[in-house]
């Protein structure tokens, strides 16, 4: 899919973000590492040697191997047990601490450790924030043989589906990434979707929101959204 090129300015913001949450996150015992830019970010203020954090649990291949490299210790997502916390960037979110997440493809496995965390904490760049989301476009993992089922019934739903070219997801799966679906129910938006048979899951994160939202800005202050409960 076609990404916004990253500019200075947003390095700068993100890496602020970075900063900012790392205080949460270095005695944590294990923690949660989703995929992206922003996740980096952390990373590279982490020494796994120094912080109190004895192990990681990685939400794609990518991250698994940038933790590899940085000599984090791994641990296995279902000998884990329950997550304290987890630590992910978005590429959309709201003040309701709703997000669009999946632009990296590694959705899935993204919300299973973010559903299997106490807190879920999110790091981005300010100009992420947004009124309502879909902007971005919402990516939907599905199984194969779906792939074209699925695209009828995003159509259906008034979206445009775009087949991810030359992608599959770390489960082995295409990624369709839809633009034009109706904006003002995300929640509902996101339960229909999953209910598809062929669905993986969707990048809408409305029913697990995040629990604290670290938006950084060009200017290197930092931004704390703590979403309602409820």
């Amino acid at each position: 899919m076609t990404r916004l090129k990253t500019t200075a300015d947003d390095t700068h913001a993100r890496e602020a973000a970075a900063r900012a949450v790392l205080e949460e996150i270095r005695d944590v015992r294990i923690l949660g590492v989703g995929t992206g830019r922003a996740v980096a970010a952390v990373l590279a203020l982490l020494d796994p040697h120094r912080c109190g954090i004895q192990a990681a649990v990685p939400s794609s291949e990518a991250t698994r191997r940038l933790l590899i490299e940085r000599g984090w210790t791994l641990v296995d997502p279902n000998t884990a047990g329950p997550l304290e916390l987890y630590v992910d960037g978005a590429d959309e979110f709201d003040t309701e601490g709703r997000l669009i997440k999946g632009g990296g493809g590694a959705l899935v496995r993204e919300k299973i450790l973010a559903s299997a965390s106490r807190r879920f904490l999110v790091v981005a760049e300010e100009p992420k924030k947004v009124s309502l989301l879909g902007h971005f476009p919402i990516p939907v993992e599905v199984l194969p043989p779906a792939r074209s089922l699925i695209a009828r019934h995003l159509v259906a739903l008034g979206g445009t589906p775009v087949l991810r070219e030359g992608f599959v997801s770390d489960n082995g799966n295409p990624i369709l990434d839809v633009t034009g679906l109706p904006r003002t129910d995300p929640a509902g938006l996101e339960r229909t979707i999953k209910l598809w048979p062929g669905v993986l899951d969707v990048g809408l994160c409305t029913l697990r929101r995040a629990d604290r939202i670290y938006v950084g800005r060009a200017d290197g202050s930092v931004e704390r959204i703590d979403p309602p409960r409820g």
